[in-house]
């Protein structure tokens, strides 16, 4: 066997993904909206009547990076008044899995330390 010393540079994060899950998760609503999503609730103003404290102000400033990301689409429609819907994209399905799956892991964590 050889003895010699092996040394391992520093892995860095991929800079995009960091950035985007620290964005995300960092924003205590994208986790709410996904959820509204996933119940069918995709109008704006919809979902700012079905979670209190929720603002549009808020809402509009999270589903804009979530748009950044790739994670939410956003399809307007030439009607009187507009109507304004959003929608996961492929990419978002495969993100919300991820954190889906790491709050299991969290909850996982959490009962092993009780």
């Amino acid at each position: 066997m050889n003895n010699k010393s092996i040394k391992f540079s520093r892995t860095s994060a991929p800079e995009k993904s960091a950035r985007m899950v620290e964005t995300i998760v960092g924003c205590k609503w994208s986790l709410t909206v996904y959820n509204l999503l996933n119940n069918d609730i995709n109008r704006p103003g919809e979902m700012v009547r079905s979670v209190e404290g929720l603002t549009t102000k808020v809402l509009n400033a999270c589903l804009k990076r979530n748009i950044e990301f790739g994670i939410l689409e956003r399809e307007t429609f030439n009607e009187t008044p507009p109507r304004v819907e959003y929608q996961v994209t492929p990419f978002g399905e495969k993100f919300i899995k991820i954190l889906t799956e790491l709050e299991k892991l969290q909850l996982e964590i959490d009962e092993a330390s009780r």
